[in-house]
C-alpha cells in the first residue's frame, strides 16, 4: 500500500465513490413515485459514506475521525436496509441489487478494518491505518 496523502488515497473512500455510482444507477430504476422517497434517502444515504470518509480525515484527533468513521459505518447499514427494502418491494431485481449489496458489504467491511487500524494506531500515524 502507498502512502497516504489525503483521504482520496484511502480504499474506504475509493470504494464509497464507487457505492454512490452503483446506488445512484439501482435507485434510478425505482419507479417515478420514489423519486422523493426512498430513491433519494438511499441515495443521501450513500452519499453520506465517502462524505464521513472525507471529513473524518480532516479531523486533529484520532476520537473525531473514528467518530466520522462510524457514521458512515452507520449510512452503509442504511444503504444496505434501503436496497433491501427495494427489492423486498420490487423495485430492482435480484441480480442488480447484488451488486449493490456486495459493494455495500465491501465497503462495511473495509470501514471496518479502517476503524480498528485507527485504534491501533499510534498518535503520529493514526490516518495511515
Amino acid at each position: 500500500m502507498g502512502k497516504i496523502r489525503g483521504y482520496k488515497d484511502l480504499v474506504a473512500w475509493q470504494k464509497g465513490m464507487d457505492l454512490v455510482v452503483e446506488v445512484y444507477k439501482v435507485s434510478a430504476l425505482f419507479p417515478r413515485e420514489e423519486r422523493f422517497g426512498l430513491a433519494k434517502q438511499v441515495r443521501d444515504a450513500a452519499v453520506s459514506i465517502p462524505s464521513n470518509v472525507a471529513e473524518g480525515y480532516s479531523r486533529p484527533s484520532r476520537r473525531d475521525y473514528v467518530h466520522f468513521l462510524d457514521i458512515a459505518r452507520g449510512s452503509a447499514n442504511e444503504v444496505e436496509t434501503q436496497l433491501l427494502i427495494a427489492l423486498r418491494l420490487g423495485y430492482v431485481d435480484d441480480g442488480r441489487a447484488a451488486a449493490a449489496l456486495e459493494l455495500t458489504n465491501e465497503e462495511q467491511r473495509i470501514l471496518k478494518g479502517l476503524v480498528d487500524g485507527v485504534h491501533r494506531s499510534d498518535k503520529s500515524s493514526f490516518r495511515e491505518a
